[in-house]
């Protein structure tokens, strides 16, 4: 997939691009159904992009959302920022995915993406990096991007600010589904490690990461942000490295790393829609339910919430 990543990287890289650009974009690489709405926030606009591959099956239906703050950081900064590698990875995945279709090459299920380009977002203080700030808030993000018909999400960020995962590539973290931080698939680690060729890597996530922003806690980032939106299982992809990078750092988006970590995303697609990937196990997370009851609360502001 070095193709498509290397094609998006240099199209996301014009401070010119929007959404319709995207969209243009993709029309050469099987058209897929596909949109893109500009939402204005407090601190600025973004384009929100989704596209709709659809098999024509009964498999169920996996979304794939790019996670960021934005892909640049004009005028402070020049050029992608390491941020940017949700909307790679995303994009890239739904290029690669219309293309195969295109080929008759159908899944058995649907696959949703969703990720935003906004080349000038603004920069916010985070130890042990800086990170990007959204223009808009995270409930609208989770509203343009969290579509109801995902039955499983894979939700893909830059994770490199920090010192709990210290290598270059991708990592996944733990399913996590409606408060429960549940078991890390076997299925996604077994896939992860045909396509790296190495052992898998797990992101090590806590409660905080999983509860909403917007509570005055610390998160590891956005990629769990998806999870207090939704019921479904939702798994994150993380692009790390080995020391921490900021997530506004430009010159940092590893293309390697990126399709790699697209590669990961297509083959989840293929065998979560055949049904041969699980997320998490259902049984399990049902006598999780009835000897601790629901941790739904988890995915609100807490306090009168709860």
């Amino acid at each position: 997939m070095l193709r498509e990543v290397m094609e998006i990287m240099e199209l996301l890289e014009d401070p010119r691009v929007r959404g319709a650009t995207v969209l243009d974009w993709l029309k050469g690489h099987g058209d897929p159904a596909a949109e893109t709405t500009e939402v204005q926030g407090e601190k600025g606009s973004t384009d929100f992009v989704k596209v709709w591959v659809r098999s024509g099956g009964d498999g169920p239906t996996l979304g794939i959302i790019g996670r960021l703050g934005g892909i640049g950081a004009r005028p402070k900064l020049l050029g992608l920022v390491s941020d940017a590698d949700g909307a790679i990875v995303a994009l890239a995945c739904a290029a690669r995915l219309a293309k195969m279709a295109s080929w008759g090459e159908q899944l058995q299920g649907d696959v949703i993406i969703a990720t935003h380009i906004c080349p000038d977002a603004p920069i916010i203080p985070h130890e042990p990096t800086w990170f990007m700030n959204a223009p808009v808030d995270m409930n609208t993000m989770n509203r343009q991007e969290v579509d109801p018909a995902m039955n499983a999400v894979l939700s893909i960020d830059a994770t490199k600010g920090n010192w709990l995962i210290n290598r270059r590539g991708f990592a996944v973290t733990p399913t996590v589904k409606e408060g429960y931080i549940l078991r890390t698939s076997d299925d996604l680690l077994s896939i992860a490690q045909r396509v790296s060729g190495e052992p898998p890597h797990v992101v090590p996530i806590t409660t905080q990461d999983i509860t909403p922003y917007g509570n005055d806690i610390h998160h590891i980032n956005s990629i769990l942000q998806p999870a207090t939106a939704t019921t479904a299982p939702v798994v994150g992809v993380a692009t790390t490295t080995a020391l921490p990078v900021a997530g506004c750092a430009t010159g940092a988006n590893q293309v390697v790393d990126l399709e790699m970590a697209a590669r990961f995303c297509i083959e989840v697609a293929k065998d979560y829609t055949a049904g041969s990937c699980r997320f998490f196990d259902q049984e399990e997370y049902g006598r999780l339910l009835s000897l601790y009851g629901s941790l739904r609360h988890l995915q609100g502001q807490g306090g009168e919430e709860r």
